[in-house]
């Protein structure tokens, strides 16, 4: 079955240019398809054409049955008066109004007992518990904890979130609303590591279709089945995740270019026979004119082939200068907190020449904070922190400003390296500045384009220790895997914060982890730091389950006692019950105070699964009794 049906489509914003133009495509229902394409190239164009904000010049649009369809980057206008929690609760508007219909059918059924009654109460609440009614508290706070929407979030007016808070309280409601096709355009730009992991679980069991437009690598490999990419307007298809479009993209290419030179040969080939007939033709054989015209005809449709072309690549590299030593920067007992609140203390460490450290952690954990104090921005409360003599530092920020944004991309490149016009040209070039561009004032710059014109400023120095926040989080796919290239051939000490799995894999050699205001040292890639993780939590686990169950032990206690007097029984298994009960309405009290602790929130689930457990042989155990 069809669930995206496009035909012909096509969709321009300034006459003449079209940046849609005759694309056609289908999506099957269930499928994850990644959408790629330049910046510019009609991806959210697309995106808003599907769901109907924009409309089509030409061609149609068709969307499967009565199938529901929810873009996240389109955030809907709510009440100035409302709240995050009360934002998450209209995704259940369809089963408020089944309840609301269940309570008026209930308070017919008190003065009338028809069958026809009846028959509604029983289809509502058949359909109210196959949506979840009954458990959508839980299913709230486990979307709200999953993409890091805290208990204090939830509380604090919509209106006042920033863009990022407000995109991921979007994607928790289309999320529980369970939207049939999703169409996420860049989900994890706000997400921490752990909240796009989660997000990666629940597409993966996700019974709908799902269309991403992402730059992150990591999950497009993990999410996607199929990949789709814009170009010139059309679409290009690829029958894998993001390394399969990576790898078939390259082969495509080769077979291209290997056709065209083969063309070309045989265009040579033929002008050259071609010449010979038209010359033997004057010597007095008119048909050799005729086997020459056809042979121009062949000639006029081979010479039309186009060399396929790669999109050129920016070419720079840092300036390196030579560090002798081997302390690059010493941390030692260095704490930090804001408004009474510690984010991490005792922090201590040594940095040596040539690594490559990652810190990660959560949104909140302090990560900037830190970067902050590294560079001398910010003092810590207590501790020191000290660099070699001879380290000179360059510190890309995760959001770039510049001291004057009214002047040209040129002028600032001449103010802040005091070069040659021309030279600053050249570097500007190598950074995909060129043309008019570089009279562009700064302010008019996207974020990936100042983060550009950025380390573009800073390779001019030579540099030693190199720290970078979130350097690819503005960045489309040709500029990270150019920053990666650069970086490749960068031989000194380099520290980045990122949530990009892709980066930190390629280059982290040691991992800093801010957690819970814990700070783990590392030494090894990112790949040894997840298993070693995974096996500090299954021995965590493994541990837990070993200890004894108070009240599984007391109940086998209780059956192995001769059942003398069944009335004092029956009293013993009702305390035993009353206690349970009680223990779950404090599991209950726990989740909704830990609703933002994901770690907390699953070890309360576990407690509540066996808690249940032992429940239910409790009741069974009563019913018997009662009976005897």
């Amino acid at each position: 079955m069809i669930d995206i049906s496009v035909q012909n489509l096509v969709k321009a914003f300034e006459v003449g240019k079209n940046i849609i133009d005759g694309l056609s495509m289908e999506i099957e229902a269930g499928e994850r398809v990644c959408l790629l394409g330049r910046n510019g190239a009609g991806k959210t164009t697309l995106f808003r054409l599907l769901t109907g904000e924009l409309s089509e010049d030409e061609g149609n649009i068709v969307i499967g049955g009565d199938k529901r369809i929810g873009l996240i980057s389109q955030i809907p206008v709510y009440p100035e008066d409302y709240t995050t929690e009360d934002v998450l609760k209209t995704a259940h508007a369809r089963l408020d109004a089944i309840a609301a219909r269940m309570e008026k059918v209930s308070e017919r059924m008190a003065t009338d007992s028809s069958d026809k009654l009846l028959r509604e109460y029983d289809t509502l609440s058949a359909e109210f518990e196959r949506l979840g009614g009954y458990d959508t508290d839980y299913a709230r706070n486990r979307v709200a904890n999953g993409l890091d929407i805290s208990h204090d979030m939830r509380g604090r007016l919509f209106s006042q979130l920033s863009g990022g808070e407000k995109t991921r309280v979007n994607l928790a409601r289309l999320i529980l609303e369970d939207t049939d096709i999703l169409l996420l355009d860049e989900p994890t730009n706000h997400l921490d590591l752990r909240a796009t992991e989660w997000l990666e679980e629940y597409l993966l069991s996700f019974r709908g279709t799902v269309l991403a437009i992402s730059h992150d690598r990591y999950f497009l490999d993990r999410i996607a089945q199929r990949t789709i990419e814009l170009v010139n307007g059309k679409a290009e298809f690829y029958s894998g995740n993001y390394s399969f479009y990576v790898q078939e993209k390259r082969r495509r290419f080769e077979e291209q270019l290997a056709r065209y030179e083969r063309d070309q040969a045989k265009l040579k080939q033929l002008q050259e026979a071609a010449d010979k007939l038209h010359l033997w033709a004057f010597m007095g054989n008119d048909k050799l004119h005729k086997r020459a015209f056809s042979m121009e005809k062949r000639i006029d449709r081979l010479s039309q082939t186009e060399r396929p072309r790669e999109e050129k690549k920016m070419t720079a590299r840092f300036s390196e200068k030579e560090f002798r030593g081997d302390e690059v920067l010493v941390l030692d007992g260095v704490s930090k907190g804001f408004d009474g609140r510690t984010l991490y203390s005792d922090v201590s460490g040594i940095v040596t020449g040539g690594e490559r450290i990652a810190l990660i952690g959560d949104n909140g954990t302090g990560k900037s904070t830190l970067v902050r104090i590294l560079t001398g921005e910010l003092r810590p409360d207590t501790g020191l922190v000290r660099r070699g003599p001879a380290i000179k530092t360059a510190y890309l920020e995760q959001q770039v400003h510049f001291e004057d944004e009214n002047r040209s991309v040129l002028d600032t490149v001449l103010y802040e390296t005091n070069c040659t016009p021309q030279t600053a040209r050249n570097r500007l070039g190598a950074f995909k500045f060129s043309g008019e561009d570089v009279f562009k004032p700064v302010w008019a710059l996207s974020g990936g384009e100042k983060s550009r014109l950025r380390l573009c400023i800073l390779m001019h120095g030579e540099i030693n220790f190199l720290i970078l926040d979130e350097p690819t989080n503005h960045l489309d796919l040709a500029s990270r895997e150019w920053m990666e290239d650069t970086l490749s051939d960068y031989e000194e000490t380099l520290l980045f914060v990122s949530h990009d799995r892709y980066f930190i894999e390629k280059f982290a050699t040691r991992i800093w982890s801010l957690e819970d205001g814990v700070f783990r040292d590392y030494r090894g890639g990112f790949a040894e730091y997840r298993a070693y993780r995974k096996r500090q939590e299954e021995l965590a686990r493994t541990a837990a389950k070993k200890m004894p169950a108070p009240a599984k032990a007391e109940k086998a206690a209780t059956e192995k006692r001769p059942r003398k007097n069944t009335e004092k029984q029956l009293a013993q298994t009702e305390r035993e019950i009353a206690k349970l009960e009680k223990a779950l309405a404090e599991i209950g009290e726990q989740e909704e105070l830990y609703a933002s602790d994901y770690q907390r929130l699953m070890e309360l689930g576990e407690q509540r699964a066996e808690l249940d457990s032992q429940l239910d042989a409790l009741y069974e155990k009563w019913e018997a009794l009662s009976e005897a």
